[in-house]
C-alpha cells in the first residue's frame, strides 16, 4: 500500500500469548508496593484478585517471620495486636541465638553503654559549675543506646519486653527466659566493667571528666534502698515503653528521635538505668570511692529489680492483655507443665525457633519460604 506516492513501513502483526497466563505485575509508586492486576483471559469474567495475587500481596505486608511490615487498616500505622506480633518475632529470632551469640552481643551493648558514661562525664566535666542541673551533661547520654539500638545488641532492660511476649503467649518457657536475662545481663556488666576499667586506668578522661565521674558514684550511693528501686522501675518503664514504640514505627529517624528523646529524660529526671549505673559503679569502685560487694548491694540491686519490675509490669502486661488471642492463635503453645519447668522441643517443631507456625509462611513468588 502506498500513501501519496511513497510506500508504508511494513508492520509484523500483533501476536497474542494463547496459552500462557498473564501474571500480576508489582508497581513501586514511592515507597508503597502494591500489585496491579492483568486484563483477565479471553472468554475468563472479570473477577477480583486470584488467590496467587492475594498470597504475593501477603508476602509483601510481611516479614521472614511473619510479622506484619505495613498496617492493615493504614499502611503506615500499627495496631496493638500488630506492634504485638512485630515484637513476637523480634523475640523469636532472639530465642534463636546461640548462648554465645547472646553474650557476645550483649558484650558490645555493654562497652556502647561505656560510650554514654564517657560522654557524659565529659560534657559535665567541661561545663563545670555553669550547669547545676546537670542537663547539659545529659544531652550526651543517649548516645550509647543509640548504637544499641540501631546496631541491634542485645542490653539487659530491652529484655524485659522482647522475649516476655513469647513467654506471655506460652510460646516459650520462664527457664529459657530467665537463661536469656542471666546472659544478657552477665555480658552487659562485662561490657561495662571493661569500659569503666579502661577510662579509670588510662589518660582517656580529662581532670574535670574524671571528677565529674566520680560524682556520678557519689550521687547513686548517697540514696536509699527503695528510693534507687523504685526511681529504677520508673526507667524501666520508660525503656521497654521506648522498645513498644520502636516497634510501632518504620523509619530509621523516627526511631533515632525516640531513643534520643526518651533516653535523655532518664538522668534529666534523676532516674537510674542499670547497666549505665553498673559503669558508674564499677568506676567508683577502681577509683576507691566503695568496694565492689557493697555498691552492687545497696546500688545495682535494687536498681535492676526496679528496672525489670517496671518494664514487665508497666509495658509487657498491659499490651499483652489488650492483644487479641488471634494474633497469636496459630502458633503451637506450650503445656502449662512445659512453660514452667522447660520447653521440651516437639515432633516437628523446628530447632531454630519457637513461634512454629501452622501454615508456611510465603516469599514473594507465592511459593513456601525455607522456613516453612
Amino acid at each position: 500500500m502506498e500513501l501519496n506516492g511513497a510506500p508504508l513501513p511494513h508492520r509484523a502483526p500483533a501476536r497474542l500469548p494463547v496459552d500462557k497466563p498473564s501474571e500480576p505485575t508489582i508497581v513501586l509508586p514511592g515507597s508503597e508496593a502494591h500489585l496491579v492486576e492483568p486484563p483477565g483471559a479471553a472468554g475468563a469474567p472479570p473477577s477480583g484478585p486470584s488467590q496467587a495475587s492475594e498470597e504475593i500481596r501477603e508476602a509483601m505486608d510481611t516479614s521472614r517471620r511473619g510479622a506484619p511490615s505495613v498496617g492493615e487498616a493504614v499502611s503506615d500505622l500499627f495496631s496493638t495486636d500488630e506492634i504485638f506480633h512485630r515484637l513476637m518475632a523480634t523475640a523469636d529470632e532472639e530465642f534463636a541465638r546461640s548462648s554465645r551469640l547472646l553474650f557476645l552481643s550483649g558484650l558490645a551493648a555493654g562497652l556502647s553503654i561505656g560510650l554514654t558514661f564517657l560522654a557524659r562525664a565529659a560534657m559535665t566535666g567541661l561545663v563545670g559549675s555553669a550547669d547545676g542541673t546537670g542537663l547539659v551533661g545529659n544531652l550526651l547520654y543517649p548516645i550509647g543506646f543509640l548504637f544499641i539500638v540501631l546496631g541491634r545488641y542485645q542490653l539487659y532492660t530491652e529484655n524485659t519486653l522482647t522475649p516476655v511476649t513469647l513467654v506471655l503467649t506460652r510460646l516459650a518457657s520462664l527457664p529459657r527466659l530467665l537463661k536469656i536475662w542471666g546472659i544478657v545481663f552477665a555480658a552487659n556488666l562485662a561490657g561495662a566493667a571493661v569500659a569503666a576499667l579502661l577510662f579509670s586506668q588510662t589518660a582517656v578522661m580529662e581532670p574535670e571528666a574524671r571528677e565529674a565521674a566520680y560524682g556520678f558514684g557519689e550521687h547513686a550511693l548517697a540514696l536509699a534502698w527503695w528510693p534507687l528501686f523504685f526511681k529504677g522501675m520508673i526507667a524501666g518503664w520508660m525503656v521497654a515503653g521506648m522498645v513498644w514504640l520502636m516497634h510501632a514505627v518504620r523509619d530509621s529517624v523516627a526511631r533515632v528521635f525516640l531513643v534520643y528523646f526518651i533516653m535523655f529524660l532518664v538522668p534529666s529526671l534523676g532516674l537510674f538505668h542499670c547497666v549505665i549505673g553498673a559503669c558508674e559503679l564499677f568506676y567508683f569502685v577502681l577509683e576507691g570511692g566503695v568496694g565492689l560487694g557493697e555498691g552492687a548491694a545497696r546500688f545495682l540491686l535494687p536498681v535492676t529489680l526496679g528496672n525489670t519490675v517496671g518494664g514487665v509490669l508497666f509495658v509487657a502486661l498491659p499490651n499483652y492483655f489488650q492483644t487479641r488471642e488471634e494474633t497469636f492463635r496459630e502458633w503451637v503453645r506450650l503445656s502449662w507443665r512445659e512453660w514452667f519447668w522447660g520447653q521440651r522441643r516437639r515432633p516437628g517443631t523446628p530447632t531454630d525457633t519457637v513461634m512454629t507456625a501452622k501454615k508456611p509462611l510465603l516469599d514473594l513468588r507465592g511459593q513456601p519460604s525455607e522456613r516453612s
